[in-house]
């Protein structure tokens, strides 16, 4: 079971060394690069052995129900391009400085892994339900290409699950009370003017606010008409 306590939402701080090993051993990238496989076998199967042509028009062999042929496509398809996007999503994971941009990442994977776990399951019933009612193809043609697409849509619910239950414990991590983000964490950010004098009232700074000779004290003057050999 992987460890998602600590950092921000399962990763460490951004800018760390990256380590090829670890990235492909994490169970996070080995279910979804299973989902990619399963989705490229949905689509695949039926795309290549699912129609058939007659009288000049294609059909499809699953009880003819053309929307029983797009919809197991058509998932396969957004499933395999949203498997990719998520690998490299788990790449520029650890890259992601920002605990807000992580926090909606992992609000987005959780959302999605949901939503196409139910979609495979209503794939998964649909195909299942239209194929048993579907006449045998000639010579069997394409038999086993549709069982072997509803066989992965129905592995495919479990992986989803499986991607939505870790996006789930990464959410639930949250942040580390330790952990910030190096932009949110510099110091420096806000006091690197703090140093500088303030201006008085008067428009001046206090440091100029006294004589730098005589102790800061000035000498009395004489009054005006008198003579003074002092002076």
């Amino acid at each position: 079971m992987m460890d998602f306590s600590g950092g921000a939402y399962g990763g460490g701080k951004a800018g760390g060394a990256f380590d090829p090993i670890g990235f492909v051993m994490r169970p996070t990238v080995i279910l979804r690069a299973v989902c990619w496989l399963f989705a490229i076998i949905v689509f695949g199967c039926v795309s290549s052995e699912g129609w058939r042509e007659e009288n000049g028009k294609e059909y499809c062999i699953i009880n003819r129900d053309a929307n029983a042929c797009n919809y197991a496509v058509g998932i396969g398809v957004i499933a395999f391009l949203a498997s990719m996007g998520f690998i490299a999503g788990e790449y520029l994971f650890e890259q992601m400085s920002s605990v807000k941009t992580r926090k909606h990442y992992v609000l987005g994977d959780l959302a999605f892994s949901a939503l196409w776990t139910f979609l495979y399951f209503v794939g998964f019933c649909y195909l299942t339900n239209a194929w048993g009612k579907a006449e045998d193809p000639p010579n069997g043609e394409g038999v086993n290409n549709v069982q072997a697409s509803i066989v992965f849509s129905f592995f495919s619910i479990f992986t989803w699950a499986g991607c939505a239950y870790f996006a789930f414990l990464r959410f639930k991590a949250g942040v580390d009370p330790s952990f910030q983000s190096t932009y949110e964490s510099d110091p420096n950010a806000a006091t690197q003017y703090s140093a500088y004098p303030v201006g008085g009232a008067g428009g001046e700074s206090d440091q100029f606010q006294h004589q730098p000779f005589g102790g800061g004290q000035q000498q009395p003057h004489p009054p005006r008409g008198d003579f003074n050999p002092a002076y």
